[in-house]
C-alpha cells in the first residue's frame, strides 16, 4: 500500500511519463508498420503485443489522471484531465473496434494535453506536505 501511496504522490510524474511513451508509440506506429510490411510481404496486420500497449498507456494514465485529478487545487484542470483521458479513451477505442474512421494524427492532440496538464500540474502544485493539494 505504501506503493501505491508514493504513485499518487508522484502522479503528475508517471502521467507525464506514460503521456510521452503514447505519443512515442503513436509517433512510432507508421514507421514500425512500414518496416514490419517490407519484412512480412501480404500481411496487413501488427504484432499483437503492439497493439495492447494503447491499452496498458490508458490503465496507467487513467491511473496517473486519477490521482492527479484528487490532488489538483484547480477545476479547470482537474476537467482537463478528465476530459483529454476521456478523448483519449473513445480514440483508442474507436480504433479497436473500427467504429468510425478518422485521420491517425487525431490522438496525438489529447496525448500532448495530458502531458501538459502533468507538467502544468506538477509546477503549480509544490506541497510540502499530502494536505496542501487535497480537493477544495
Amino acid at each position: 500500500m505504501a506503493n501505491l501511496v508514493n504513485l499518487s504522490s508522484k502522479s503528475d510524474v508517471v502521467g507525464a511519463i506514460a503521456s510521452i511513451l503514447c505519443f512515442l508509440h503513436c509517433l512510432a506506429a507508421p514507421f514500425l508498420f512500414v518496416v514490419q510490411a517490407g519484412l512480412v510481404a501480404g500481411e496487413g496486420s501488427h504484432p499483437w503485443w503492439w497493439g495492447t500497449l494503447d491499452m496498458g498507456f490508458l490503465a496507467i494514465s487513467l491511473l496517473a489522471v486519477y490521482w492527479s485529478a484528487k490532488k489538483t487545487t484547480k477545476g479547470w484542470v482537474k476537467v482537463g484531465f478528465w476530459g483529454l483521458w476521456g478523448v483519449l479513451a473513445l480514440i483508442i477505442l474507436n480504433e479497436k473496434m473500427g467504429i468510425v474512421h478518422l485521420m491517425e494524427q487525431v490522438i496525438y492532440l489529447p496525448t500532448l494535453g495530458l502531458v501538459f496538464l502533468h507538467f502544468y500540474n506538477r509546477q503549480y502544485c509544490h506541497c510540502k506536505d499530502e494536505n496542501c493539494c487535497a480537493e477544495g
